[in-house]
């Protein structure tokens, strides 16, 4: 009987996350949807979900996006669309996308992605969008939110499950899966965008973690990580916390959210920005901490100002009342 080959330390290190995750978050005969870019990160997360995913009875199928911001990218995702098929998938989808110009090229080609990906898990039925990033990406989304002075939301990074998104590598450094790839003899492509200093997360990447690392020491992206880690479960505690005393006190139509402004202020503060940041987003609105605090001012610096108008959404307090009315309603 012939033995079975050894793993080595990154290929077991990255199929032990992604069994633990697909376990705990999958069910048999559920489908998933892996986004795979051609990258080292995005190719051992296909080879190695693909494996997984036939132990846990999961039907698995990979999409490539194709941003059109390069001159070979078409060509990129024919050839990450062979070499998944020669991984082992019947199913290598590839979904052309136009990306727009709104937030900077980066949130523009990142909006486009997640909604191409979206379209293409409710075309093809799948349950779960499976993405690749890794710890090297949380650190490097925590600083970011930590430059830009975002609230505890930005500040805990990316959460393993988003909705119908995945992320079981997390935990792993890109080290590892450009081990992993090599391990495997997995031909990968290196996007020369991730070396273009013109874009932000990369100077972040290039530059300004290699930088603490020096001045502070080893550890920086793992202590930004254990950092997000703990105020993840902060905000989804006071999150919780906050969505019940909405659902307590706020009164809903179909086009309006109305709360006495007596109750709003017994609330702490923390709770009180986050039961106002529910009322502006229960119109599928996305709320920035500028829009919260302005809502919030008319509770605390009340002097019978007009109606405040944000994004979609008109607020207004009359006497005891702050009421958010969507635009539409006159």
């Amino acid at each position: 009987m012939p033995q079975r080959k050894r793993l080595t330390k990154a290929q077991g290190e990255i199929r032990h996350e992604i069994r633990k995750v697909l376990a705990e978050h999958t069910k048999p005969g559920q489908k998933l949807l892996v986004a795979v870019s051609g990258g080292a990160d995005s190719m051992a997360l296909a080879s190695a979900t693909l494996f997984e995913a036939k132990k846990l009875g999961l039907a698995v199928a990979t999409v490539t996006v194709d941003h059109g911001l390069q001159p070979k990218s078409a060509s990129v995702a024919t050839q990450t669309q062979q070499k998944l098929l020669a991984l082992g998938y019947k199913h290598a989808l590839i979904k052309k996308v136009n990306v727009g110009k709104t937030g900077g090229p980066e949130a523009a080609a990142r909006n486009s992605r997640y909604q191409a990906l979206e379209q293409v898990r409710l075309e093809t039925q799948s349950d779960w969008i499976v993405l690749g990033h890794t710890s090297d990406d949380q650190a490097e989304t925590v600083l970011l939110g930590l430059a830009r002075g975002s609230g505890a939301r930005s500040l805990s990074g990316m959460s393993e499950v988003t909705g119908r998104l995945l992320r079981p590598l997390l935990s792993v450094s890109r080290k590892v899966t450009v081990q992993f790839c090599k391990d495997e003899q997995i031909r990968v492509w290196n996007d020369p965008q991730n070396k273009s200093l013109k874009f932000l997360r990369v100077r972040v990447r290039s530059k300004i973690i290699p930088f603490l690392e020096k001045q502070l020491g080893p550890g920086i992206a793992w202590n930004l990580i254990r950092s997000s880690d703990q105020l993840r479960q902060d905000d989804n505690y006071l999150s919780a916390v906050a969505l019940k005393e909405f659902k307590k006190l706020a009164k809903t139509t179909s086009s309006s959210v109305s709360i006495e402004v007596a109750k709003l202020e017994k609330l702490p503060e923390a709770i009180l920005h986050r039961v106002l940041k529910e009322s502006i987003d229960y119109f599928q609105l996305d709320s920035s901490r500028k829009h919260v605090l302005a809502v919030a001012d008319l509770i605390s610096n009340w002097h019978g100002q007009k109606p405040l108008s944000l994004p979609g959404i008109r607020v207004l307090r009359k006497d005891k009342t702050i009421t958010f009315r969507a635009n539409q309603e006159k």
